[in-house]
């Protein structure tokens, strides 16, 4: 029972670090820190991002493995689809931000960054994050339940694996952002490249969100 449960949530946490990588993940969390001039800024919002995918996954993917119940699959469509969306308005949402970016008159201050989502009002620069991130728990916790469903025996290493494959996707999204937010802050110092960094992911986010929408649209 032992070995059980530590093999399945150990092999949780492996996945959970691979699941944070993929493409939507990817492309939200990097409309958010593209304006960031901190790794540290960055790696923050990647743990945000986490917290809120974690949570998702917790609550839903626990009471389907408690249920053994898997989730409908026109509700988890319903949930790509708001995904696709979400990928699209922060595309737009990064765009804008780049052209109005290029129409300012004053200089660019290095001390700060064009629009860091940490120096917003109190609630939104965690409320926006965490959001995003919650949405994409919903969208992997259908799939998610049929896996532990279908491999682990027990109903305690099912929920070890839900549980570790949200800790391994938050402090691998926070990883990631780290990373990512370390070129940004030395390429961002010029205005130029800082808003055709911005543009080319607010670009890409786009087309993800309609390409994903697109398939998850062709499932209705």
């Amino acid at each position: 029972m032992l070995l059980e449960l530590l093999t399945g949530s150990g092999f949780g946490a492996v996945v959970g670090v691979r699941h944070a990588l993929e493409p939507d993940h990817f492309a939200a969390v990097a409309t958010m820190i593209g304006g960031e001039r901190s790794s540290l800024r960055a790696a923050l919002l990647g743990i945000y991002w986490g917290v809120g995918h974690t949570i998702a996954i917790v609550v839903v993917g626990a009471a389907l493995v408690v249920l053994q119940a898997e989730m409908p699959v026109r509700a988890s469509s319903a949930v790509d689809l708001m995904v696709s969306v979400m990928l699209v308005c922060l595309g737009v949402r990064a765009i804008l931000q780049a052209a109005r970016t290029s129409e300012a008159k004053e200089p660019l201050d290095r001390r700060r960054p064009i629009d860091s989502s940490l120096t917003l009002s109190p609630a939104w620069p965690l409320a926006r994050p965490v959001l995003v991130g919650a949405i994409h728990g919903l969208a992997g916790s259908g799939a998610l339940t049929a896996l532990v469903l279908a491999t682990l025996p027990s109903t305690a290493s099912r929920l070890a694996y839900v549980a570790l494959f949200g800790l391994g996707s938050t402090l691998s999204m926070a990883a990631m952002s780290g990373l990512l937010g370390w070129p940004l802050a030395r390429l961002g110092t010029h205005h130029v490249v800082a808003r055709s960094i911005i543009f080319i992911v607010g670009f890409g986010s786009a087309a993800l969100g309609v390409a994903w929408g697109n398939a998850t649209l062709d499932l209705f």
